[in-house]
């Protein structure tokens, strides 16, 4: 007669005489872990069956069962599952419904997307036209003039270059009129180092005493320190020099010093 054993370490089954049983007390070595245990305290039980009736008559259209082999039971008391549980059991998972996949998005066609990207390049060049429209303007005076047609139906300006920085002042002097000396004179040279035209700044004069206190201040525009034959319209040509000569009443203020400053007004 033989038993079956469970080693209770790793859990292996071993089918044990009674001469083993007998023998050492009972004490056996596990072939597998190599454990030593009690045979006998160990003998394996398999589990009772239980018998688990289905009132299922009252219930119309009930699911069919089928039978399944059970190895602790025979034939007469074999236990019966759906059809689902069967399928499951043989990793039959066709009576699961089908997941719904949308279908990819077609793939953006290579006209529209090369149109796209000329629009877009397109629009991203009138852009740079209408903020730097100054600047081109002043380098190609050629086409200024369709420039200034589309501003007129945008609504915009294109004014000259504004650029303080490339206007200086090379020389100046106040000369007083000895047969008036209320009178003098305001002797400046203005030289332009653009290569384009530019607009002509405003000239601020201060006039100051022996201590260089401020005795009378006065803003001259372009329209004012320029020649009557020049017009300041149409801009401090490239690359030269403009003479300034003022005449100014200076009343009884008697100036020692002065001061010049250029700048556009904003």
């Amino acid at each position: 007669m033989s038993d079956i054993t469970l080693c209770p370490q790793c859990g292996t089954y071993f089918y044990i005489t009674q001469e083993q049983r007998d023998a050492h007390q009972g004490q056996v070595r596990c072939g597998q872990c190599q454990t030593v245990f009690n045979a006998v305290e160990n003998l394996y039980t398999p589990p009772q069956q239980l018998t688990l009736p289905l009132a299922l008559d009252h219930i119309d259209n009930a699911t069919s069962l089928f039978d399944v082999y059970d190895p602790y039971e025979d034939k007469a008391n074999a236990v019966s599952i759906s059809p689902q549980a069967t399928a499951r059991l043989a990793n039959d998972f066709s009576h699961i419904p089908d997941v719904y996949v949308p279908p990819k998005s077609r793939p953006t066609s290579p006209i529209l997307l090369a149109i796209g990207t000329l629009i877009f390049g397109l629009v991203l060049v009138l852009e740079a036209i209408y903020f730097f429209r100054v600047e081109i303007a002043a380098r190609l005076p050629k086409i200024k003039p369709v420039m200034l047609q589309i501003c007129v139906q945008l609504n915009c300006a294109i004014p000259l270059p504004q650029k303080v920085d490339l206007i200086s002042i090379e020389s100046s002097g106040l000369e007083t009129d000895p047969a008036q000396t209320n009178i003098i004179t305001l002797h400046a040279l203005l030289r332009s180092r653009a290569p384009y035209a530019m607009g002509y700044p405003s000239i601020e004069l201060t006039l100051t005493d022996l201590q260089d206190n401020t005795l009378a201040r006065r803003i001259f525009t372009p329209a004012e320190y320029l020649p009557p034959k020049e017009d300041s319209t149409q801009g401090f040509p490239a690359n030269r020099e403009s003479t300034i000569n003022l005449h100014l009443n200076t009343t009884d203020l008697k100036p020692a010093g002065y001061r010049l400053f250029l700048f556009y007004p904003r």
